[in-house]
């Protein structure tokens, strides 16, 4: 049989088909313990809740107290630092008003945020793979693989997100590639095997113009560019190695879930800006477990710890290991500043230990035409 044909390349008949990208159903060895992990990037990895005596146990009726705390309060000269910081930063603002006002009153507020963290570990598993280079074969040989918790793994930093792929004894295997099954080259996808693509200048008739095609030389084909004209390239899957050590893969996510919550108590300001900025945390409670906030005077900072408290133990103290929980209270400073300027009334607001303003309406601003 003549394997030439009308692109004038030569068609290699034992070069493969490119194969699927992950190994076929029931080519995977089943692994006790690990039933039913996917292979790598086919749908979502197998998770593993953990084991009860890592699940949390909280105490019935224990809570937390908070002290007490002063209101901050701004001076005229750090609300006018502060809003002649904001003017600069607008361009068509000018600094005159700021510097000329005249404060009326400067009215504190008393903004808390409450934040729960719930620092959480999750484990699930999915096969992977790697070219066998004649490295080491981790199997059962070597001894029964380990539940997936029981792998041991480095703890980040607390309260930092992280993700970690460890494999789990015992667990690999060789296999001939299914990419190329086991040839270590696979047939060039562009040119179809045969070394040559059609002339993207003259379009395959060899002449440009009523000549002849420079770039192809009248043959209306040229050399394929993925392959270098083999018609052939290295199997990306083994790299050319033609078989496959294949492994389960533990996959160990650490999360910091995080609850907060803002009392809306000023009207007229977004409460959303509190998040660009920082306040006194003065309170901290951090333990294996936290537990809800009593006795404090904003109610509503006591019904958010309980609140949050008791999503983040439906949440997470089944499906994830909680590591550790902190709970904080930060007093933001807020101040409304009142002031007047050419025997018109104005108002801005201060927030945040940085002084950041927002003013709403400020008395004069460029206009450029």
């Amino acid at each position: 049989m003549d394997n030439k044909d009308e692109e004038g390349g030569v068609l290699d008949p034992e070069a493969p088909e490119e194969g699927p990208s992950a190994p076929p159903s029931g080519l995977l060895d089943t692994v006790s313990g690990y039933e039913g992990t996917p292979s790598e990037g086919v749908g979502e990895d197998k998770i593993y809740p953990p084991p009860s005596d890592r699940v949390p146990k909280p105490e019935n009726d224990r809570n937390a107290s908070v002290p007490h705390v002063r209101l901050p309060t701004v001076s005229e000269d750090t609300a006018r630092a502060a809003l002649l910081e904001y003017v600069g930063s607008k361009w068509t603002y000018r600094s005159k008003p700021a510097k000329e006002l005249v404060f009326r009153d400067l009215t504190p507020f008393t903004a808390y945020r409450y934040r729960l963290e719930t620092f959480t570990e999750s484990r699930g598993t999915a096969w992977a793979f790697e070219p066998y280079t004649n490295q080491l074969v981790d199997g059962p040989q070597y001894g029964v693989p380990p539940p997936p918790w029981d792998v041991v793994v480095e703890v980040p930093p607390m309260y930092t997100d992280s993700c970690q792929k460890v494999r789990v004894p015992h667990t690999s295997f060789v296999k001939m590639c299914h990419r190329c099954h086991g040839k270590g080259r696979v047939r060039c996808s562009q040119c179809h095997g045969w070394g040559k693509t059609r002339c993207t200048f003259c379009f395959g008739s060899g002449r440009k113009s009523g000549k002849h095609c420079t770039f192809c030389h009248g043959s209306g084909r040229r050399r394929c560019s993925r392959c270098s004209g083999r018609g052939t390239k290295t199997c990306d899957i083994c790299k050319g190695h033609r078989n496959l050590m294949h492994f389960i893969q533990l996959i160990v996510t650490w999360k910091n879930q995080i609850y907060e919550h803002v009392p809306d108590q000023c009207p007229g300001f977004p409460v959303k800006l509190f998040e660009k900025v920082n306040g006194d945390k003065f309170f901290v409670d951090e333990s294996a477990l936290v537990y809800p906030i009593v006795g404090f005077p904003e109610k509503e900072i006591c019904d958010a710890s309980k609140r949050g408290n008791d999503e983040h133990m439906a949440r997470f103290s089944r499906s994830m290991h909680i590591l550790q929980q902190r709970q904080t209270i930060e007093l933001i400073p807020l101040t409304q500043a009142f002031y007047e300027y050419k025997e018109q009334e104005y108002n801005y607001f201060v927030y945040g230990i940085e002084n950041k303003v927002h003013a709403p309406k400020y008395p004069s601003s460029c206009s450029i035409l």
